[in-house]
């Protein structure tokens, strides 16, 4: 029987430890989830409020409002009516009075080439998060920025349809299938390995 070689097997057992950890924290990841979704869903027929200086998940899918002074930019992208019809979302990067900046998406358009007639006022709508966010890493690192909070617009500006309201049911929760993906690698990382060995062995 020939000596266990030090440094593969090392780093063998540093992958697989990396790779459990990684299915660990999704199970507390799809537990954490389902509290956000939960808390989501009762915030949908819970009264306006005024959007808050300080946007956490635990206000997500709320009624809020809020007063566009300002509108500084326009962004674009895939979005739905209320109707599910598909077209192109307009988002407004507002500043308020005080200067908070947030986004209103105000609308689906069919045309691309349309560009919104709104220069701001009252807000009234669904809290959500605006597209994009922070990389897998930046979350695991725990150096994520705060996701940019978004009004989705109960009214539509001029020539746009109201854009369909948020649904908690369209948050993630795929974090079991993960889990056992890296479960799953960790298992073939050492079958492979204890192969390896046997082969080596011979």
């Amino acid at each position: 029987m020939k000596r266990l070689p030090i440094v593969p097997t090392l780093v063998v057992l540093l992958a697989v430890a990396a790779m459990i950890a990684l299915g660990l924290w999704q199970l507390q990841r799809r537990a954490e989830k389902a509290v956000l979704i939960a808390r989501a869903t009762a915030n949908l027929d819970q009264p306006a409020r005024p959007l808050p200086r300080r946007i956490t998940d635990e206000l997500l899918f709320a009624r809020v409002t809020a007063d566009c002074a300002r509108v500084v930019d326009w962004t674009m992208g895939a979005g739905r009516t209320a109707k599910g019809v598909s077209g192109y979302r307009h988002i407004a990067t507002c500043l308020s009075a005080r200067g908070q900046r947030f986004q209103v998406d105000m609308g689906v358009a069919s045309d691309p080439k349309l560009r919104p007639a709104w220069a701001g006022g009252a807000v009234a709508g669904t809290l959500s998060h605006a597209p994009g966010g922070p990389t897998l890493l930046d979350r695991m690192s725990g150096h994520a920025p705060p996701p940019a909070p978004m009004i989705v617009s109960d009214t539509a500006a001029p020539g746009l349809a109201p854009s369909r309201r948020p649904d908690p049911a369209s948050l993630p929760d795929n974090h079991m299938a993960y889990a056992i993906q890296w479960f799953a690698f960790a298992l073939a990382a050492v079958i492979i390995y204890l192969l390896a060995l046997r082969r080596r062995s011979r």
